[in-house]
């Protein structure tokens, strides 16, 4: 049998990290502390790919970036994984045909949060009539 080595890959460099904001610090960390890390980004020498981990994050907005970055016609591949349900984290690998992963990434966080924003202002529209046909 030929013995089978991998093909070298192009080493990958750490390119950003996303702190935390203020309003999201967990209570127990001190003024002085540096917050923790949310989001990391690994890149090659090409912009067009990156593979980004998203700490405490899950299936939830992981499987929902799915769905919107493969409805946007900029997008190649994307894919999602977390590692095992015990590491609180989720990898997010996106491949696009020109602009960078980043501001692609950037604009599906920004479609999925105006998806949330109507979900949530359809349904309380929805309770606000339920609770007002209940009173009468």
């Amino acid at each position: 049998l030929p013995s089978f080595s991998p093909p070298p890959s192009a080493p990958r460099a750490r390119v950003d990290r996303v702190a935390v904001p203020e309003s999201a610090r967990p209570a127990s960390m001190a003024d002085g502390d540096e917050p923790p890390q949310r989001v990391e980004i690994e890149a090659g020498g090409d912009t067009s790919a990156a593979t980004f981990t998203l700490h405490n994050e899950d299936h939830t907005i992981g499987n929902s970036l799915r769905y919107v970055l493969n409805k946007d016609p900029q997008v190649s591949f994307v894919g999602y994984s977390v590692p095992h349900p015990s590491e609180p984290k989720m990898n997010l690998r996106i491949q696009t045909v020109g602009p960078s992963a980043t501001t692609v990434l950037h604009g599906a966080l920004g479609t999925l949060y105006e998806i949330t924003a109507h979900t949530k202002e359809t349904f309380e529209r929805a309770l606000e009539d339920f609770k007002a046909k209940q009173e009468r």
